[in-house]
């Protein structure tokens, strides 16, 4: 993980030492879906889709930072992440436009809606979201609930499956062509599948 942090950053001890922060805020133990799995998974998940994009190196920055600081609160998680981004990356000699750029980014993954024609959002958010298409689907939605352990069941239950109708309401979940093509069907067919089980539970 360091050699791909270290691909994106000058040679220099604040960037070391923020690649070894970064790395240590994912390894946090109270994770269990956003972790070093997790960021792998979405650096891997660029790797296709990086021809598309303006600055591919804002968008790995970006993952590397976008669920940098989780506590499961939507919207605070994403806007600290990005001042994080903000606070180390110049330090890093990663020039002003690019530490901007990351930082938006990284805000984006609130929603996972780039305007048209932003194909650093797009690539980034599909690749954030290619988990919903992934093989891992079953082993990911365990750990989303384990992240959310501290959430009665019921209200647990009404919160994600709400989650996966606006996903499912979207026209279009991937925004790259690479990605519609690749992941789009499958992970329609894994949200739909999870969502029929919240919503209709096993009788006891």
């Amino acid at each position: 993980m360091i050699a791909a942090w270290a691909a994106l950053v000058d040679d220099s001890p604040a960037s070391r030492a923020t690649g070894a922060e970064l790395v240590a805020r994912w390894a946090e133990p109270h994770r269990r879906y956003h972790t070093l799995a997790h960021l792998r998974g979405v650096l891997d998940a660029i790797g296709p889709l990086a021809e598309l994009a303006a600055d591919p190196v804002a968008v790995r920055l970006a993952a590397w930072f976008h669920d940098a600081v989780y506590q499961g609160r939507p919207g605070w998680d994403e806007e600290r992440s990005a001042q994080l981004a903000q606070a180390r990356l110049p330090r890093c000699g990663v020039p002003a436009r690019r530490v901007a750029e990351t930082a938006r980014l990284v805000r984006l993954t609130a929603t996972h809606d780039p305007a048209a024609g932003d194909h650093d959002g797009a690539v980034l958010c599909d690749a954030d979201l290619a988990v919903l298409a992934g093989p891992g689907y079953a082993a990911y939605t365990v750990a989303v609930r384990e992240e959310y352990r501290h959430v009665p069941e019921e209200l647990f239950r009404a919160g994600r499956a709400e989650v996966l109708r606006r996903l499912l309401a979207v026209p279009r979940l991937y925004r790259t062509p690479i990605a519609h093509e690749r992941w789009e069907t499958r992970a329609r067919e894994n949200m739909t599948a999870e969502l029929d089980r919240l919503t209709h539970p096993p009788a006891a």
